[in-house]
């Protein structure tokens, strides 16, 4: 029988919503006796032009001191959620499209757990969504949590609603 929650890949971008779900998939990996790799991805900024010499532009890749105060950022959010709970928990900060990143990590996993934010309409059809484009590319299976089913299962409103919501929301990779 497969394990899907012995190696972890947690994507974060700091939002209370990742660190929820960083306490989601601290209980899953202490329960499961699994490991966390917790990754953030720092986007590169594309230049944005109209004229033809838009595409020699040199494309802005975040400087390393940056990248170092994420990776401090990250350290200390990983400690304060997760404590003790876990043994084997590895921070990374990575330079590239979020979806892109969090895919390729995910063939070191079992499974990704992540917050979405639940955009809809306008926001989502122009931003999109790196939950949606993870849920449809990953290798792996993907527990999704909602803002306000993270925000019930930590409150613990309803009994038990931590296994429901994680057992509820666990899904495969769509077929093609």
């Amino acid at each position: 029988m497969m394990q899907i929650f012995r190696r972890i890949l947690v994507p974060h971008d700091f939002s209370a919503a990742a660190a929820a779900a960083l306490d989601v998939a601290a209980d899953l990996a202490a329960r499961h006796r699994g490991t966390l790799t917790v990754v953030h991805a720092i986007a590169p900024v594309y230049p944005v032009s109209t004229f033809a010499g838009a595409a020699e532009m040199p494309v802005w890749i975040p400087p390393e001191d940056l990248r170092a105060d994420a990776r401090k950022r990250l350290d200390a959010e990983v400690a304060r959620v997760v404590g003790k709970r876990v043994r084997n928990v590895t921070a990374r900060v990575v330079i590239g499209d979020p979806h892109h990143c969090i895919v390729q990590a995910a063939r070191a996993a079992d499974s990704i757990v992540m917050a979405t934010l639940g955009r809809t309409g306008l926001a989502h059809l122009v931003i999109g969504s790196v939950a949606e484009k993870v849920v449809r590319h990953s290798p792996v299976p993907v527990l999704t949590l909602r803002p306000s089913a993270i925000r019930s299962a930590l409150r613990g409103r309803r009994g038990g609603a931590r296994k429901k919501t994680a057992r509820a929301a666990t899904s495969r990779r769509r077929p093609r």
